[in-house]
């Protein structure tokens, strides 16, 4: 008898159920989940299977992607954080002339160190337009310093442990929250976001996009 679906749906005992996979076959893909590993793209350091989650993990894995809190022709909340020398800096310090705020997920991950050696082989031209460039991770102020010092970044690296700005602000996650996200705000001499640009997968186009708003401020 030729097989047909119809002849499935009239014969449900033609239709064979689907193979459970195997004890080794599911063991051999935990492993490859599981194994610790850098992405070129988002930056992400994934723990191995036995490390404790990390602090952005935690608190987005229930929560899902949030919403942004912070929009165009909003005022953000200030803030006040330790920069890569340990100094504390407020986003209100810089009243009177435009900011870029740009948040990435982590030092020395590829992806966020090609942004911040864009942002740095473009800083003549942040400077020409009057405007300030301020990066903003979970990292400490040791490893920010580190950074900046491994690749000459001449901007202000912002420590924000416990991701506290980043909540506030209403930063998106990606990968379903499990990442943190890749946003960057271009604030006015006002205090007021004129324009926020979100990718993930192309870290150096933050750099050509803040360009041409600032230019137009």
């Amino acid at each position: 008898m030729a097989f047909t679906p119809a002849t499935a749906c009239c014969n449900p005992s033609l239709l064979v159920a689907p193979r459970a996979p195997s004890r080794g076959s599911s063991a051999r893909a935990q492993a490859l989940l599981c194994a610790a590993s850098t992405s070129a793209f988002h930056g992400l350091r994934a723990p191995a299977a036995a490390a404790p989650a990390p602090r952005w993990r935690r608190a987005g894995a229930s929560t899902g992607i949030v919403c942004g809190k912070v929009t165009k022709g909003s005022v953000p909340p200030n803030f006040t954080l330790k920069d890569q020398n340990g100094r504390p800096v407020s986003l209100n310090k810089f009243k009177g002339k435009p900011v870029v705020v740009y948040f990435y997920p982590a030092d020395e991950t590829p992806g966020c160190t090609k942004q911040a050696c864009a942002f740095r082989d473009s800083y003549e031209k942040f400077k020409k337009a009057g405007a300030e460039v301020l990066g903003i991770s979970g990292d400490d102020t040791a490893s920010h310093k580190a950074f900046a010092q491994k690749y000459r970044l001449p901007f202000t690296l912002l420590s924000d442990e416990g991701n506290r700005v980043r909540k506030e602000w209403g930063v998106p996650g990606d990968l379903f929250g499990t990442l943190p996200g890749r946003q960057t705000y271009v604030l006015d001499k006002n205090g007021v976001v004129q324009y926020i640009y979100n990718n993930q997968f192309q870290p150096e186009k933050h750099i050509g996009e803040t360009l041409k708003i600032l230019q137009g401020l």
